[in-house]
């Protein structure tokens, strides 16, 4: 919805169309990912906060460590991403 937000790689994007096109600007062309946790809790205003880790591999790259978290909103009997922060867990421990 124009009230969405989402945080990917700590760039902020609100509303559909700027969502939509930073999803759709994204460089790889086939990813594959493998859940490797999951965690969801109900909210007080009926809402439902998720949190996902796991492993992802886009195109050719080696494979990498991710984490997202969404926050799901019912509207009018569907469910909504209201809110997502996507990250790679990339460290650098050199």
């Amino acid at each position: 919805i124009d009230a969405s937000c989402l945080t990917w790689e700590g760039q902020q994007f609100q509303g559909k169309a700027a969502i939509v096109e930073k999803l759709s600007s994204l460089p790889f062309q086939k990813i594959q990912h493998s859940i490797t946790a999951q965690d969801h809790q109900p909210t007080p205003d009926s809402c439902i906060l998720s949190m996902v880790v796991g492993q992802l591999k886009a195109d050719e790259d080696p494979i990498m460590g991710f984490h997202q978290i969404f926050l799901l909103k019912n509207i009018n009997d569907a469910w909504v991403c209201t809110n997502d922060m996507f990250r790679l867990a990339l460290h650098n421990f050199g």
